[in-house]
C-alpha cells in the first residue's frame, strides 16, 4: 500500500450532511493526526457547526476527488451511482486512499473498487457503512483473523429495532409507530428501504464478504421486512418466551453460503435479544474464539463520523490490511446455499373460522409433510386478530426443527382449506446456542 510521507496527512471530503458535517468538526478538533484541507457539497456558508474559512472548496465532488493536494478522500455522499461512485474511482485511480460510509456504493460495486484501490497501492475503507459506530469491519478483517468464521447475525437497522421495541414495549400498531419514529427523525419520509430489510441486506452482504472472504452479493440475500409483524406477533411470541428482531444471518454451511434479512424469533434471555430501541448489535461465531458480540449507536452523525476518523487515522498510520481482510483477487466467487434447504423452527400465526375439526385438520397437514409440533396453541383473547362476533379465531404453531421448503409446501397445502382466512403468518426461530 501506497504510505503517506507526511503526517498530518490531508483530508477532502465530499458531502457535508449529518455524517460529513460531524466528520469535519472532529478532525478540525485533532489536527494533530490529520488535517482537513478542502469539502464539497452543495450549498456553501450553511451553519454546519464548523468554520469553512481556510477550506478549499469544491462545488464538483469529482474535482475534490482529482485535488493533487489530498491525500485521503471521505466520499460522504450517499447512493451507488452518479457522483459518489465516479469521485470514489477517480480518487483510487489518482493514488488517492477513500474512506466512505456508502454501503449501497460497496454492495454494488465493491468487488470492482477493491481491485482498482489493490492496483493502484491505496487503502479503500468503510468502517461506517456497516453498524455506524460499531467497529466490526474492523474485527472481522484482523482481530478475528485466526478464526474460521461460522455465522454472522446482527440487527443493523436502527429504524426497525426501534419500531419493534415500542410495538412490543406499548401495545403500539404499526402504522402508529411508523409515524413517531418518522416524527423523532429515525425514519424517513418513504421508509422502504429500512423496513423493506433492504438496508439491513446491504449491510450483511458486506459482513459476508468479510467473514467469509467471498465476492460481495447483495442481490443473493434473501430479504423480507418487518411490514407484516404485528404487536400481536409480538405479544403472542413473548408469551412463549420469544422477542421479534430483524435480524441480518449470514452462515457457512456445507453447500454454500446462507444470507438472509428477515423478523425473527429469538430466545428473550439471549444476549441479542436485550439490544433494544435504536441500537445494533453485530454477533460473531467463530472456532477459536467462540461467540463475540459488539453492540452499539447504529447511526447518527458522531457515531458515524467516530468511524470514518478512526478509519482515516489507521490509514495515517500505515494500515496495509487489504480492503475485505483478503486479496481482492484471492476472494471466491459467492456460491449460494438454496434458502429451500434452511432447517429451523418456525412461528405460524393461522386466523380461521371456529368451526369442529380445525386443530386436527391443522395437525394432520404438519404430520403428511412429517413436521413435528413444539405447541399448538389457540388465543381467545387476541383483540387485534380474534373477533368473537365475527367467529374467528387465532391459533399458533411452534415447530421443532423442519426444512423450510417442506414447511412451504405444508402451509401452502394448508391454505386451501375453507376454514383459513386470509394468509398465515410464518417467522423463522434462530437457534442462538
Amino acid at each position: 500500500m501506497k504510505r503517506l510521507n507526511r503526517k498530518p496527512a490531508k483530508i477532502g471530503i465530499a458531502g457535508l450532511g449529518t455524517v460529513g458535517s460531524s466528520t469535519a468538526r472532529i478532525l478540525l478538533s485533532k489536527p494533530q493526526n490529520a488535517t482537513l484541507t478542502a469539502v464539497s457539497a452543495r450549498t456553501k456558508g450553511k451553519d454546519r457547526g464548523f468554520s469553512e474559512e481556510g477550506l478549499v472548496w469544491y462545488d464538483d465532488p469529482i474535482e475534490l476527488a482529482k485535488d493533487p493536494d489530498i491525500d485521503i478522500f471521505a466520499e460522504l455522499i450517499g447512493g451507488d451511482e452518479g457522483p459518489a461512485l465516479e469521485s470514489v474511482k477517480i480518487a483510487l485511480a489518482n493514488g488517492k486512499h477513500v474512506v466512505t460510509a456508502n454501503k449501497a456504493l460497496l454492495a454494488k460495486h465493491g468487488m470492482a473498487l477493491a481491485k482498482l484501490a489493490e492496483e493502484n497501492g491505496v487503502a479503500l475503507r468503510f468502517e461506517a457503512a456497516i453498524a455506524g459506530g460499531i467497529p466490526i469491519v474492523k474485527a472481522l478483517r484482523e482481530g478475528l483473523k485466526a478464526n474460521t468464521i461460522t455465522r454472522v447475525i446482527g440487527i443493523l437497522n436502527g429504524t426497525c429495532n426501534y419500531m419493534l421495541t415500542r410495538m412490543g414495549d406499548e401495545g403500539m400498531a404499526f402504522d402508529e409507530c411508523l409515524k413517531i419514529a418518522q416524527d423523532l427523525g429515525y425514519a424517513e419520509a418513504d421508509p422502504t428501504f429500512d423496513i423493506g430489510g433492504f438496508d439491513t441486506a446491504h449491510k450483511l452482504s458486506l459482513l459476508s464478504s468479510l467473514a467469509f472472504g467471498h465476492e460481495t452479493a447483495a442481490e443473493s440475500v434473501l430479504v423480507e421486512g418487518i411490514e407484516a409483524i404485528t404487536s400481536d406477533d409480538i405479544k403472542t411470541a413473548k408469551n412463549l418466551g420469544y422477542k421479534i428482531k430483524l435480524l441480518g444471518i449470514a452462515r457457512q454451511t456445507e453447500n454454500g453460503i446462507e444470507q438472509r434479512v428477515h423478523p425473527t424469533l429469538i430466545p428473550e434471555n439471549s444476549a441479542i435479544a436485550r439490544v433494544d430501541g435504536v441500537l445494533n448489535a453485530v454477533g460473531v461465531e467463530g472456532d477459536a474464539v467462540g461467540s463475540v458480540m459488539l453492540v452499539g449507536p447504529g447511526a447518527g452523525g458522531d457515531a458515524t463520523a467516530s468511524a470514518v476518523v478512526g478509519d482515516i487515522f489507521d490509514i495515517t498510520y500505515g494500515d496495509e490490511t487489504p480492503v475485505y481482510g483478503f486479496a481482492q483477487q484471492e476472494m471466491t466467487p459467492y456460491e449460494a446455499a438454496k434458502a429451500v434447504s434452511h432447517e429451523g423452527g418456525f412461528y405460524i400465526s393461522i386466523s380461521v373460522k371456529d368451526e369442529t375439526g380445525v386443530f386436527a385438520a391443522i395437525a394432520q397437514e404438519m404430520a403428511e409433510k412429517n413436521i413435528s409440533l413444539k405447541s399448538i396453541m389457540q388465543n381467545k383473547n387476541d383483540n387485534t386478530v380474534v373477533n368473537n362476533d365475527s367467529g374467528l379465531q387465532k391459533i399458533v404453531l411452534i415447530t421443532h426443527n423442519c426444512i423450510e421448503s417442506t414447511l412451504t409446501e405444508a402451509i401452502s397445502n394448508l391454505s386451501k382449506h375453507a376454514f383459513i382466512v386470509g394468509n398465515p403468518q410464518v417467522i423463522r426461530i434462530e437457534n442462538l446456542s
